[in-house]
């Protein structure tokens, strides 16, 4: 399918193994594509096809082979010559839909990213003696056929065995996502090139470049159809917690720690209105309780919210999620860098709009400039 009125083009690849490029019926028979990318859910993606019966009374596409359920798909465009992968996903999910008029017939195609091979078998398995990031480089490794390179970020707490045991009762994907909870961490996967996936295991990730800057209100320059911020004053949390002392049985407060989201993106930060009592604490040793007192702060939502609509055209990129983004023209408080939570990338026959939400912990720009 190619967009003529932005000049951006659609890449579909396809396989059961390593994904190829689609025959010429498949994409002729593409009606539109969206794919969703999110920080806190992960990535999914859904097709739409129109149906046409083939020579041996079957639809095309259907016998095609190329959406077959649990078939491996990527999805990219290009706006220029070097495209951009948005999603390498898993098809999990297919809804033909036939119809007696001619032409009406449809199959919708649902999946998600790689990711969700990692969650077909729950396990009990146990890692004495194993730090957090150790026992996600071994699983996430386990799954190299599906192109994932596991950039990891290694964590301070180191198990003993007298002490406790890290034990999984859960499919992979699940604990892979514990892990990261009680770390302060997340864990995502996303798209590098075709049939290549990184799998981010480590704190929010609010270093390098950011992406083309969205633009409101400056004439030639602005690329947003629509952009409106909110601010929640409940949404930050200051956790409390405690250890026991094992000889005097003293109560030992922890003091209230900073998430782990660094460099900062806004000047004036909404403090915390609401504290949460970390209930397990008193089980830890300090070292333990001073790590999810900084996982909870850090797992509460950001208070400033902002949500709008690209104009891809004059935009020329494909936003992303988990990323940085600048926003300018639309006063002090509220230009700056955010972070990317949600993308919805929507294409059809002569049109592609980008929908998206992006968060900070406050207001008021850091930076008099927002690079386009």
């Amino acid at each position: 399918m190619i967009d003529g009125l932005l000049g951006t083009r659609l890449l579909l690849f396809s396989g059961a193994t390593v994904p190829l490029p689609v025959g010429p019926d498949v994409m002729q028979a593409l009606d539109a594509v969206e794919v969703t990318m999110d920080a806190e859910q992960g990535d999914g993606f859904q097709l739409t096809f129109s149906l046409a019966k083939g020579g041996l009374m079957d639809y095309t596409v259907l016998a095609d082979g190329s959406m077959d359920l649990f078939n491996r798909v990527v999805i990219a465009v290009a706006f220029g010559v070097v495209p951009e992968v948005l999603i390498d996903g898993i098809i999990t999910h297919s809804e033909v839909s036939p119809s007696n008029e001619p032409g009406r017939s449809t199959m919708r195609v649902t999946g998600r990213d790689v990711g969700v091979m990692l969650d077909l078998e729950e396990k009990n398995e146990q890692y004495p003696n194993q730090p957090d990031w150790l026992v996600v480089t071994q699983l996430l490794a386990a799954q190299a056929q599906y192109g994932l390179v596991p950039a990891v970020t290694p964590s301070t707490d180191v198990p003993i065995e007298l002490e406790r045991v890290t034990r999984q009762h859960e499919t992979d994907l699940a604990f892979i996502r514990r892990l990261a909870r009680r770390n302060g961490h997340v864990f995502y996967i996303e798209p590098v090139t075709v049939g290549v996936n990184q799998a981010y295991w480590g704190p929010e990730n609010r270093l390098g470049l950011p992406q083309p800057a969205l633009t409101m209100d400056m004439g030639s320059a602005t690329n947003v159809n629509s952009l409106s911020f909110s601010a929640d004053a409940l949404a930050p949390v200051e956790p409390e917690s405690e250890v026991l002392e094992p000889i005097t049985k003293t109560s030992i407060p922890i003091p209230a720690l900073p998430p782990l989201r660094v460099p900062p993106l806004a000047a004036a930060p909404l403090p915390a209105r609401r504290t949460t009592l970390l209930r397990d604490s008193a089980n830890q040793n300090p070292a333990q309780a001073a790590t999810s007192s900084i996982a909870a702060a850090t797992r509460a939502p950001d208070p400033v919210t902002g949500t709008g609509e690209l104009d891809a055209r004059r935009y020329g990129s494909a936003l992303r999620a988990r990323k940085l983004v600048g926003v300018r023209g639309v006063g002090l408080s509220y230009d700056g860098f955010y972070y990317v939570r949600r993308v919805s990338h929507r294409l059809e026959p002569g049109g592609y709009t980008q929908s998206f939400t992006i968060s900070r912990e406050g207001t008021t720009t850091l930076t008099p400039v927002v690079v386009p």
